[in-house]
């Protein structure tokens, strides 16, 4: 996955793509431990530090919207 600039520079529509695809592989890895097929312990925690990093940088983006909506309409 890309660094944390590297996703800043991404638009709302790559990120949620972006985002969609980590559940999936998120998803994935979870049957395959279940199936006892051993998937790296450590993809988990990766995989999961990114969609955190997505979703901030979403809730960042929606937190700005709204307050130049506020003082927009303030004015």
């Amino acid at each position: 996955m890309a660094r944390i600039r590297e996703i800043r520079a991404m638009n709302d529509d790559q990120l949620r793509q972006q985002l969609d695809e980590l559940n999936a592989e998120l998803f994935n890895l979870r049957f395959q431990r279940a199936a006892y097929k051993n998937p790296s312990p450590a993809r988990f925690g990766q995989i999961k530090k990114n969609i955190a990093q997505i979703k901030t940088i979403l809730r960042e983006r929606e937190i700005e919207a709204l307050i130049a909506e506020t003082e927009a309409a303030a004015v």
